[in-house]
C-alpha cells in the first residue's frame, strides 16, 4: 500500500485538517469525531483496519492507532502477548499493543510535532504507510496464535518466511 497527496498549502497547525484532505483524496471513509478526533477504515491485504487519530495540542502530539479487525479471546491472551514481545523488538517505529477492553490487537504511535512546526504530508503519509505495512506483515502471526494454535516463536516464524519465485 503506498498512500500519496499532493499539499495544498495548509497553515493550520492541528494535523487533522491535513489529514481529512489526505483521506479525502484517497477515498477512505472517514468521521471527524470532533475537532482533535478522526476515525478512518482502510483495506489492507489480510483485513480492513480502523485507524484512529487524536490530536493533543498542549503537548503537540498525534497519537495514532491502527486496530484489527479481529479480537483475541482469553485462552490466546499469554501467547499474543509474548508474540506482542516478539515483534515488538523488530519494530524501529511504533509497537503493538492489545486492547485491555475488547482484546483487539493494533499498532500504535505518538508523532512527537511540538517546536517542530506543522506535520507535514510525507509524515503523516509514513505513519499511515509504516503503520498498515507492519500490520499487514505481522497479521498472520496473530492468527497463527489466535486460531492456529502455534506459540509465538512458531506463528512469527511462520509469518515471516519470505517467498522466492512465483506460483
Amino acid at each position: 500500500m503506498s498512500v500519496s497527496y499532493v499539499d495544498s498549502e495548509h497553515s493550520s497547525n492541528n494535523p487533522l485538517e491535513l489529514l481529512v484532505e489526505i483521506v479525502g483524496a484517497n477515498d477512505w471513509p472517514h468521521e471527524r469525531t470532533g475537532l482533535n478526533e478522526l476515525a478512518v477504515e482502510i483495506n489492507g491485504r489480510w483485513c480492513n483496519y480502523r485507524l484512529f487519530f487524536l490530536w493533543q495540542e498542549e503537548m503537540g502530539a498525534l497519537h495514532f492507532s491502527c486496530i484489527f479487525e479481529t479480537r483475541v479471546d482469553i485462552q490466546s491472551y499469554s501467547g499474543v502477548h509474548h508474540l506482542l514481545a516478539l515483534i515488538n523488538e523488530k519494530l524501529w517505529l511504533g509497537h503493538f499493543d492489545l486492547s485491555s477492553e475488547d482484546g483487539t490487537p493494533m499498532f500504535r504511535h505518538t508523532l512527537l510535532l511540538r517546536g517542530a512546526g506543522p506535520a507535514s504530508v510525507e509524515q503523516l503519509e509514513d505513519l499511515v504507510d509504516v503503520s498498515v505495512s507492519e500490520s499487514d506483515r505481522y497479521y498472520p502471526a496473530f492468527q497463527f496464535v489466535i486460531w492456529g494454535g502455534k506459540t509465538a516463536n512458531e506463528a512469527l516464524n511462520a509469518a515471516l518466511i519470505d517467498v522466492a519465485g512465483e506460483a
